[in-house]
């Protein structure tokens, strides 16, 4: 590990924490990040040459694994015209276009990223409806943006830190929050801030507090709960987004948000967000309307023609979406069979190309469930994997990505890993 670790010591002079996102740090599960010099398939390559089975995925956009061939060769190809313009090109109406063949998808607007995807919904639904108040739950992540850093899941639960520094009281004050998976807590708010809830914003399946489902009818009340009370339902699909399916949770929950905000899988691995859904919330936009949002790189050339390559592959080609599930379902199936035959208190959650692995042993659904996780536990699991080559997130409350690059025996081999470091532990 000798480069990444000098690598690291020279980041650490001039880059906060030595990374560029926190959770890239190992803070939570210690040790020297490692750093990656290339990627290809479902594998990452570090820069002393080991080799990784890689379950991060760039936390979720390489859906068709690393360095895809299509869509090298659209970032190539888009390159030799130019990096930026700061005008309109033809492929941000292509990406529209692809974007809004989905039902629920009338008008889509790009930007640089999640966050700012999440920031410009809120913005537009609190102009839309006149309100200033925002419903997000508990652990779910929507960005950094200051009023979604309100027990706001992910990197904040891995560090420990429930709010942030640096966020005046006054810009989260209008954030409430209830606990995901209870729509009672969620019926209350509504309740005591009649008319003036401006939207509640949700990741339809729960990715930043390691990975939980929505519980049965849970996100059909949603539905129902907004349209009664006029406030703007919005699902963050940042990650769910083309990955549960091509249309995402609304095509595979079959519930239909207001708005919808995306990210990842839609950039192929360039920075990108964007953020869509009905035209009548769409039209408040500037220059339509008087929701101002601006940005200079947004629709980037490069951007649009990475994620056009990798959203037309997806769209080709269904079968993909099978692949992905049968993958998800056989890592879930086999770390069960793991657990059970290893006695090994750790709860398994997937969905289609998604999983979680908990280091506590009751069901878990919510946030309050997830922290009950033991952190020390999966952090031992963590760089005994990684040893192996198996390069899961360093934090117990990130997701397993999968990917249409993963192999059979790719999964095999990481089951029997795990199976290896759970007997270890039975036997200490």
């Amino acid at each position: 590990m000798g480069r990444s670790e000098a690598l690291f010591e020279r980041a650490l002079a001039r880059i906060p924490g030595g990374v560029n996102s926190p959770v890239r740090a190992f803070l939570s599960v210690g040790g020297v990040p490692r750093f990656i010099k290339r990627a290809d398939g479902a594998y990452l390559f570090d820069e002393d040459g080991k080799r990784y089975i890689d379950y991060i995925g760039s936390w979720g956009p390489m859906i068709l694994g690393q360095n895809h061939p299509a869509v090298k060769e659209a970032v190539v190809k888009a390159a030799e015209n130019g990096l930026s313009f700061g005008a309109a090109t033809e492929k941000e109406v292509e990406m529209a276009e692809m974007i809004c063949s989905l039902s629920h998808i009338e008008m889509i607007r790009m930007v640089n990223s999640g966050t700012e995807a999440v920031m410009s919904a809120v913005r537009a639904a609190r102009g839309f409806t006149g309100r200033d108040k925002v419903i997000k739950l508990e652990g779910c992540y929507h960005g950094h943006a200051d009023g979604m850093l309100v027990k706001a899941g992910s990197g904040v639960m891995t560090a420990g830190v429930p709010d942030s520094a640096g966020v005046p009281q006054g810009c989260a004050r209008e954030t409430l929050t209830a606990a995901y998976n209870d729509i009672e807590s969620i019926k209350r708010l509504f309740e005591e801030n009649k008319g003036e809830i401006a939207c509640l914003i949700a990741e339809p399946v729960a990715a930043n507090m390691g990975l939980v489902l929505p519980k049965e009818h849970f996100l059909e009340d949603l539905r129902e709960i907004c349209t009664k009370e006029g406030a703007v339902l919005i699902f963050d699909e940042v990650i769910t987004g083309f990955r549960l399916a091509f249309g995402g949770a609304a095509e595979y929950f079959h519930v239909t948000p207001d708005l919808v905000t995306y990210g990842k899988i839609i950039g192929g691995g360039m920075p990108v967000g964007a953020y869509g859904g009905r035209k009548d919330i769409m039209s408040c936009i500037s220059p339509s309307g008087n929701v101002y949002q601006a940005g200079t790189l947004s629709g980037n050339p490069v951007a649009m023609a990475a994620g056009l390559a990798q959203l037309t592959i997806l769209k080709e080609n269904p079968q993909i979406y099978e692949k992905l599930r049968k993958t998800g379902q056989r890592f879930a199936e086999g770390m069960e069979a793991v657990k059970k035959s290893c006695h090994a208190p750790v709860t398994v959650n997937q969905i289609g190309s998604l999983a979680g692995v908990f280091f506590t042993d009751i069901p878990v659904t919510d946030y309050e469930t997830a922290k009950q996780s033991d952190t020390k536990a999966f952090a031992e699991y963590f760089h005994f994997m990684l040893e192996k080559g198996c390069y899961f997130a360093p934090s117990q409350f990130e997701a397993v990505f999968f990917s249409a690059a993963h192999s059979k025996e790719d999964i095999e081999y990481t089951l029997e890993c795990a199976e290896e470091f759970f007997r270890e532990r039975v036997l200490l």
